[in-house]
This record gives C-alpha cells, structure tokens and sequence, in this order.
C-alpha cells in the first residue's frame, strides 16, 4: 500500500523547466507589434502582464502562447529525473500544484511540452501565484522550489 504524502507546490522555473528565457525571446520578438520595449516591463512577470494590460497590448496572451507553441522546445528543457520524479508523487497520490510569476499561456505550455500536465492538479500564475496555490491545496502544502529539494523529498519517502 503506497504512503499518501501532503501535497506539493513545485516552483515551475526553478523545479521543471526555466521558462524565463522563453518569456523574454517573447518581449523582445512582440514588442514592436505590442509597441513595449522589453528594458519598459517589470522584471516578475505577473507585474509585466498586468503592465501589458494596462497599456492595452490587446491580444498579447494569444500572441505569447503561438509564440511559446513554436519555440518551447528551444527554450524549455526535459530532465528525466524530474518526470521520474513527478511519476513518484503520483503514484503516492499526492497532490501536485505548479506556480510561476508566468503568464498562464507560457506556463500551460511549457507544463505540455514537459510532460507534467497530466500529473498538475493544481497550476496558479502571475503575481501571488504560491500564496493563492497553497490557498487551494491546503496548508500542510510543502514547497519545492528546486529540482535538489524535489530530489530530497522523493528519496524521504
């Protein structure tokens, strides 16, 4: 009988796959068309899309996940041990929750293109995104946010 372990908040850059260079391959490609300039845009992203908003960059989420679909791949890498990993954790029924400071269309990508899509219960992005995923999971949630401390937790078991 497998042991049901509390349930994991995986940071999505630091645990699965950093997608912060895909991001910023983004800003700079979009931003004539967005009229932004990336040097104009907060560094956390969260505070990026809202400002993206504000400016009415208009279809900017759409614009970001074509962009993303084309080029996750380049950008966003698979390591087997991760996707071991996460294959650990669901078969110990635990709860898994990814959270980023990512817009949505760029984290749901990339989770697809790593393969952890189907194991996510839970994915919360932008600014607040751990506090609003540990809302949802519950308060026992531990927090990974390196591919080390998911690497620690899996051999506790």
């Amino acid at each position: 009988m497998s042991r049901v372990v509390r349930p994991v908040a995986l940071d999505l850059d630091g645990v699965l796959g950093d997608t912060r260079s895909l991001w910023l391959a983004w800003v700079e490609a979009a931003g004539d068309v967005l009229g932004v300039r990336p040097a104009e845009l907060p560094d956390d992203r969260g505070d990026a899309a809202r400002a993206l908003d504000e400016r009415g960059a208009g279809n900017w989420r759409d614009l970001l996940e074509r962009f993303a679909e084309e080029r996750v791949a380049v950008y966003v890498r698979r390591e087997a041990s991760t996707g071991d990993a996460l294959r650990a954790l669901a078969a110990r029924e635990t709860a898994i929750g990814v959270f980023t400071d990512a817009p949505e269309p760029l984290a749901r990508v990339a989770l697809t293109h790593l393969g952890a899509g189907r194991r996510v219960a839970a994915l919360e992005t932008g600014a607040g995104a751990l506090e609003r995923l540990v809302d949802r999971l519950g308060p026992e949630t531990v927090v990974l946010r390196t591919r080390d401390e998911l690497r620690e937790t899996i051999e506790a078991l």
